[in-house]
């Protein structure tokens, strides 16, 4: 056991569950397909990092799949909206001794090996570090003890997450840093990206 843990979030790759934006112009299949693509892009860039590491699965742990379970722990997201699920991940894997934790969903191809790593290190000395990403919410938050606030009264899926959950870090005083502005992967027009960055 190391002392931090990187805890994905993945959704269950199911045929109309997974990109529903995306499938909206690109149709159902093609977006099952670019989800799968971001799903093999976040294995391939956390599969190596010296963490422990934990998939959270939207709705059933798969045992059979792309995640080697050697290298990744697998547990269900528990929870009735996504606030309440990130935070019963944190205060279980905290209760685990761990002293260092980040969450990172799937949608974002942007990110890499590297941000994660200094995402990591920048919590040897600050609370709480988050990867605000363009549409206004955040791809990656990390930190040294749960801060539960930080996933209340938040209207997920929304352009106002980062912002709120900034200032609820704030209002605490937590030391925040901030990484790289990248972009989640909803929309067709996103698509340039992962083009861009294969």
């Amino acid at each position: 056991m190391t002392k931090e843990c990187l805890i994905i979030f993945s959704k269950n790759p199911v045929l109309g569950k997974v990109k529903t934006r995306l499938a909206r112009t690109i149709g159902e299949e093609k977006a099952l397909d670019t989800y799968r693509l971001l799903l093999r892009r976040t294995r391939d860039i956390t599969r190596n990092l010296e963490c422990d590491k934990v998939v959270y699965y939207s709705d059933y742990v798969n045992c059979e799949d792309l995640w080697n379970s050697e290298q990744y722990k697998k547990q269900k997201q528990l929870g009735e909206d996504l606030g309440i699920r990130m935070c019963n991940a944190l205060n279980d894997q905290f209760s685990k001794g761990y002293e260092r934790c980040i969450i990172i969903g799937t949608d974002c191809f942007e990110l890499t090996s590297e941000i994660i790593e200094n995402a990591f290190k920048n919590l040897e000395d600050k609370g709480a570090v988050v990867g605000p990403a363009e549409d206004g919410g955040y791809y990656l938050i990390g930190m040294t003890k749960p801060h539960q606030q930080v996933f209340q009264g938040i209207e997920w899926s929304t352009s106002k997450v980062f912002e709120k959950t900034i200032e609820i870090f704030e209002n605490k005083n937590v030391q925040v840093v901030l990484m790289p502005t990248l972009s989640d992967v909803d929309e067709e027009r996103d698509l340039e990206t992962m083009s861009e960055h294969a």
